[in-house]
């Protein structure tokens, strides 16, 4: 546990976890990973540029997207967790999946990203409990063929209460489970079930999701809420690769909030935008 004590204390600035798809569907880099050779080395690059976590997943959660069948998800990320793990990289699992988490622990992951906080295949609460390894569950409230339905937040204190009492919620069902409390990483989901302006609600009352208890991750990275603030005056997006400086500010604002972690395409512009801070933060010359 001292591993997992260490990967969770608070930190002067948020971790970045640096993503790898493995998918041929992901919104933002679709196929340009998906053999082994090319995750790895993706990774590889990641770490070089700063990033703490690596953060592999076989399966895309855009808007409309469809399952990979068990067995593809598997052959995806596993050999690419085991020859990152092996080279000493902090490792998490993308998935849904109490069969793939489990594969994933075994190959050298040591937190599993639960993008439906355990919704989707609720064994794999059993698998992270019986594992001791570090958990992040996120907001979700269907799967990506249909979670545009789901995005209606009419209730009193909108979107940051709904999000905060269904994240409470998951997390009795983690303890119910037998998952300690310092395991668990908490993620707002933005983009899942939620329209542009949940989004920002929830960036802009981020204490409030703070004040849960928990360590927070935050995706915003490269999200359409971004490319319809950045779109010209006839309403097309900004095209998901020319999104990273809005992304880059949004990680200074969580920054300056205490959130644990980040989760970035583009490593490097986030880290480098930390550096500035912290060094502009340091006492200079007398």
């Amino acid at each position: 546990m001292a591993a997992l004590a260490d990967l969770l204390a608070p930190r002067a600035r948020p971790r970045l976890m640096g993503v790898v798809n493995v998918t041929p569907d992901s919104f933002s880099d679709g196929g340009r990973w998906l053999e082994p050779r090319d995750a790895i080395a993706h990774g590889r690059d990641l770490l070089a540029d700063g990033a703490d976590i690596l953060d592999i997943g076989g399966e895309s959660t855009r808007p409309g997207a469809t399952r990979p069948l068990v067995e593809e998800e598997l052959g995806r990320v596993v050999p690419v967790i085991t020859a990152l793990a092996a080279e000493g990289a902090v490792v998490s699992v993308d998935t849904m999946r109490a069969e793939v988490a489990e594969a994933a622990l075994a190959a050298g992951a040591t937190v599993v990203n639960d993008v439906s906080g355990g919704l989707a295949d609720p064994r794999i609460l059993e698998v992270v409990a019986a594992s001791g390894a570090a958990y992040v569950a996120m907001h979700w409230r269907a799967h990506a063929d249909h979670m545009r339905d789901f995005a209606v937040y009419d209730g009193p204190g909108g979107v940051v209460a709904a999000v905060c009492d269904e994240l409470t919620a998951r997390v009795r069902a983690m303890s119910a489970a037998g998952i300690a409390p310092e395991q668990v990483i908490l993620d707002p989901g933005l983009g899942f079930a939620k329209r542009a302006e949940h989004n920002w609600e929830l960036l802009h009352h981020i204490d409030e999701l703070s004040s849960l208890g928990h360590p927070l991750l935050v995706g915003a990275s490269r999200k359409s809420f971004l490319g319809r603030l950045l779109g010209d005056r006839g309403g097309t997006q900004r095209p998901v690769d020319q999104r990273e400086y809005a992304n880059t500010a949004i990680t200074l604002h969580l920054a300056r909030h205490g959130v644990w972690g980040v989760r970035v395409h583009d490593v490097r512009a986030s880290r480098d935008a930390l550096r500035v801070v912290e060094r502009l933060s340091e006492e200079g010359p007398t």
